[in-house]
Order: C-alpha cells, then sequence, then structure tokens
C-alpha cells in the first residue's frame, strides 16, 4: 500500500517538508515520554513506548531534534486542485501514524484518510461560509486531550470561507493553543482577502503549485485504471486540475457539460444569442447543482423529521412536530446556501473551461510554441484567433475572468454571465 502522501501530485518540495515536520511531531511525543517516564519512575504509555520503539530504530541513524520544524498551525495554499485539503489530510494521518511518518498501512494512517480516526476533526464548509457557532464548537471540541495520545487535529478546508467572528474565534485558539492540538488550514493564498493577517502570522505555510499535466494524468492511469490516452486529454483539459480530470475521464455527463461551454463561442451571433447563451449556462448549473445536493437535503430533512418525532403515534408527537418548525427553518436555511454554493462551484467549472478555450486563442494568435488546453477544440480556438488577433483574444479571455471574479466578490450570477456574453460577442 502506498504511503500517505502519494496522491498528493507534483508536490515534491511540500512532501519533503511535511514528512519533516511529521518526523519532529513524533520526536516530540518519544521527548515527552521520556520525561513522563522519569518524573513518574514508572512505565510509558503503551502507545508512546511502541511509538518511541519503532520511531526510535527508524530514525537512528537520523536523529531529529525534538520540536524542529513542528508547529501546531500550518496553512496550505495553493491554486485550485493543487492539493490542498488532500496534503491537509496526508499531514494529519502522517501525525497519527504509529509507526514513523506516513506508513499508509497502521491504523492512525488508515482511520485518519478514511475520516473515522477520533482526533481528527475536518470541517468542510457546505455554504457560503464558515459561521461563528461553528467554529466555537469545534475549538471547544478541539481543547480536549487527544484519545490516542498522540495528536487532536484540526483541519479546515477552504478557510477563506471563514466569517469575521468566524476568524476571531479560531485566532483565539491559535494564539493559545492547547499542547497536542494541531490546527490545518487550506485557502488560496496568504492574502488578507482569504485569510487574516494575524492568523497568517501565527501558521507556518505551505505553498503548492499547479500540478503538471503530465503528473495529472500518470496518476489517473496508475491510480484510478483510466486509459492512458483519455488521462492525458482528461489532465490537459482540467488545467492541472486532479478531480476534474478525474471527473472528466470517468464521468459521461460531465464531458457533455463541458462540451456544450465549449460551444458557446460558435453560438454568440448577436445580443440575442449572447442572452440565450447566458441563460443557458446559468440554467446548466442550476440543474447540476440540484441534481449534487438533492440526495443529501432529502436525506437530511427525512432524519431530522424522524429525530422530531414525525409519524409517531404518542400523545405528543404531534405538539413535538408543531414546536419544530423553527429546526425545519434552520435546516432549509443551510440547505439553500449549500444549493447556492453547488450552483457557483458549477458555474465556475464552465467559466474555467471557457476561460481555457479563449487561452488557446491567444496562444494561437501569438503562435505560442505551447500545447492547448482543449485539444478538441483547437481547429476552432486557431479560427477564433485569425478573426480575432491575440487583442481581441485576450480581452475575450480577460472577460471570462472578470465574470469569475464578479461571482465571487457575490455579483449575481445571470448578471455577471450575461454582461460577459455580451463582451464575448462584442470583443
Amino acid at each position: 500500500m502506498p504511503d500517505v502522501f502519494a496522491d498528493l501530485v507534483g508536490q515534491d518540495d511540500a512532501v519533503d517538508t511535511l514528512r519533516r515536520a511529521a518526523a519532529s511531531a513524533a520526536a516530540v511525543l518519544r521527548h515527552a515520554a521520556a520525561v513522563h517516564a522519569a518524573a513518574t519512575a514508572g512505565p510509558v504509555d503503551d502507545d508512546l513506548d511502541a511509538l518511541a520503539a519503532e520511531a526510535e530504530a527508524e530514525d537512528a541513524g537520523n536523529p531529529v531534534d525534538p520540536g524542529a520544524g513542528m508547529t501546531h498551525a500550518w496553512i496550505f495554499t495553493g491554486p485550485p486542485g493543487s492539493g490542498r485539503s488532500v496534503a491537509a489530510r496526508a499531514f494529519a494521518a502522517a501525525l497519527q501514524c504509529v509507526r514513523g511518518t506516513g506508513c499508509g498501512e497502521c491504523p492512525g494512517c488508515h482511520t485518519t484518510l478514511a475520516g473515522t480516526h477520533a482526533d481528527v476533526r475536518l470541517v468542510v464548509p457546505e455554504g457560503l461560509s464558515i459561521g461563528v457557532g461553528e467554529m466555537r464548537a469545534l475549538v471547544l471540541r478541539a481543547a480536549s486531550t487527544p484519545s490516542g495520545g498522540r495528536w487532536q487535529v484540526v483541519i479546515i478546508e477552504d478557510a477563506d470561507r471563514l466569517t469575521e467572528a468566524a476568524g476571531n474565534a479560531l485566532l483565539k485558539a491559535v494564539e493559545e493553543p492547547p499542547p497536542r492540538t494541531v490546527f490545518l488550514l487550506c485557502a488560496p493564498s496568504t492574502h488578507p482577502d482569504d485569510i487574516s493577517v494575524t492568523i497568517r502570522s501565527r501558521c507556518r505555510v505551505v505553498p503548492l503549485r499547479q500540478p503538471s499535466a503530465a503528473a495529472v494524468a500518470e496518476v489517473l492511469a496508475r491510480r484510478d485504471g483510466v486509459a492512458p490516452d483519455v488521462a492525458a486529454w482528461a489532465a490537459a483539459a482540467a488545467q492541472g486540475h486532479v478531480g476534474r480530470a478525474r471527473r472528466l475521464a470517468r464521468d459521461p455527463e460531465a464531458r457533455q457539460r463541458r462540451d456544450a461551454v465549449l460551444a458557446v463561442p460558435r453560438r454568440l451571433t448577436g445580443v440575442g444569442a449572447a442572452f440565450d447563451a447566458a441563460s443557458a449556462l446559468i440554467e446548466a448549473a442550476e440543474a447540476e447543482a440540484a441534481a449534487s445536493v438533492a440526495e443529501i437535503d432529502e436525506a437530511e430533512r427525512a432524519a431530522l423529521q424522524t429525530a422530531l418525532g414525525a409519524g409517531g403515534t404518542g400523545r405528543g408527537a404531534a405538539g413535538a412536530m408543531r414546536g419544530a418548525a423553527g429546526q425545519l427553518k434552520d435546516l432549509e436555511k443551510r440547505q439553500k446556501s449549500r444549493a447556492t454554493r453547488a450552483q457557483r462551484d458549477a458555474l465556475d467549472r464552465a467559466l474555467v473551461d471557457l476561460a481555457g478555450f479563449y487561452r488557446d486563442a491567444v496562444t494561437a494568435a501569438l503562435g505560442a510554441p505551447v500545447s492547448p488546453v482543449h485539444a478538441d477544440t483547437a481547429a476552432l480556438a486557431e479560427a477564433g484567433a485569425r478573426k480575432w488577433h491575440a487583442e481581441g483574444a485576450l480581452r475575450r479571455l480577460e472577460a471570462v475572468l472578470e465574470c469569475r471574479a464578479a461571482i465571487e466578490a457575490n455579483v449575481k450570477p445571470r448578471i455577471a454571465v450575461e454582461a460577459m456574453m455580451l463582451a464575448l460577442w462584442k470583443g
């Protein structure tokens, strides 16, 4: 079985940093076990004793200074698809590894990667933001002593979605962390718009880069069994985004949605066509989002109604359901926020594909010696380059990128997409 960092594609420098930190973390535990044994003149805890014996044998020729390279708070940055959350989970597994620095086989590694480890808490925002209530509850639980005697690990995906109040709640924990708690934050960058300056100043940053198409294709072929030619095409079309590449390689509906997006440039023949294309793009994103959350929404609603006594025939069942309106309303609010996030994510994927097309047109107009992102529409991009020239293709690419930025700034998607389509038509 490969080690825990095997799925972190094209990030050799980051993996080296995390391995050294995990070795330092293991040294901290060994040192603490030795101090405890000396102070009590008694046996060391079984878990720490086993850790010490195995890790010391592994590090005999390369002793690690306790605490060197290890800290209590980390930020993983990088573009979408670079593997921020993969790196955080792998590092959490390495910290919980009882055989060294992430063997991938021991119970600590296995349960962490499976999401069932009792001392690893994962926050994945389903809505547009992470609220202060959720963060306070998480910080309170993270202050407890690790049940396995190792580390209490908190992973926050999309930490850039923390509200100001939630960020302040997290800051207090990061400023005065419990001795065995580690915070792992994932964000696009360390810009103040993504993560507060005060939190950034108390964390160690692990920058990740966009993996090469060749590295992504190799992983798809090796791990997912995708045919090499399909893997190479999907990796190029996904522009280094591992998750998107896997989806394109394995999901026919994802390929159909991509084909519909790449047909947009041919449809922009007038003002009316531009508005029709905008509506089609928005409606496709809404349909994709609705399909992705429908099953989860139904299960959540059914579970809550059952917990509140739905279907009961006892004396208090009807009264309990009448008093449940507030809880059902809160659930609907969370589900609406999740649906909005899913719609924006689906729309963003479409915009990334469209930006790739106009990028191909720019490179074709300039005669740049680079491979196209969308090999199957390269001829169309070259035709556009001859018609628009480099300046026109670049203006269209900028229009797509401005649309992405506007939606991220909470401009209504339909307004932003309609403005983009008009800009693409006018050039």
